[in-house]
């Protein structure tokens, strides 16, 4: 809760911060942003389909496997008065958060397409909006983050395994 509230009491209480989480909230929602760019980058680049059509199925399956943990762990997400929730959730299950998972996944899987540091600059605000907009704990989005690199390691594995053939 302590770096929950400093978060919040710092970036959060930036009135720039909070709009920008919203916008990350909103691409990130069930994976839908990271899957359009997959989407996108398939009928572009026809050359590297395949890896393409990876971001998007490692995003939703990221997504995916985060929902089932979610149910499993039923942890509640924060609620203590403290903390100020800046944005709408469809559930109240916090760990691991979805968010982080499948933009941790995603941006691995597009460093992989195009040789770009994604993850070094896609994760940490995505991580870090989740705290801003007070619907996860910190031990919720390091979890997704490593959820969503475990996803992008599978979906590169069973590339490889069942690739050209």
């Amino acid at each position: 809760m302590r770096i929950l509230r400093t978060v919040q009491g710092t970036i959060g209480s930036r009135p720039a911060a909070v709009s920008v989480a919203r916008g990350l909230s909103h691409f990130g929602e069930h994976a839908l942003g990271w899957t359009a760019i997959g989407a996108v980058g398939a009928l572009v680049d026809p050359r590297r389909r395949r890896e393409w059509g990876s971001v998007a199925v490692g995003a939703v399956g990221a997504h995916a496997a985060s929902i089932v943990i979610k149910r499993i762990a039923r942890r509640a997400r924060p609620s203590d008065p403290s903390v100020q929730v800046n944005v709408s959730t469809p559930s109240r299950l916090s760990f691991p958060s979805s968010h982080v998972t499948s933009t941790t996944a995603a941006a691995v899987l597009l460093a992989r397409v195009t040789g770009l540091p994604f993850p070094a600059v896609l994760v940490p605000p995505m991580l870090l909006s989740r705290l801003v907009l007070g619907v996860h704990y910190p031990t919720d989005v390091l979890a997704g983050a490593a959820l969503g690199a475990a996803s992008a390691a599978v979906v590169v594995r069973a590339e490889k395994k069942f690739g050209e053939r």
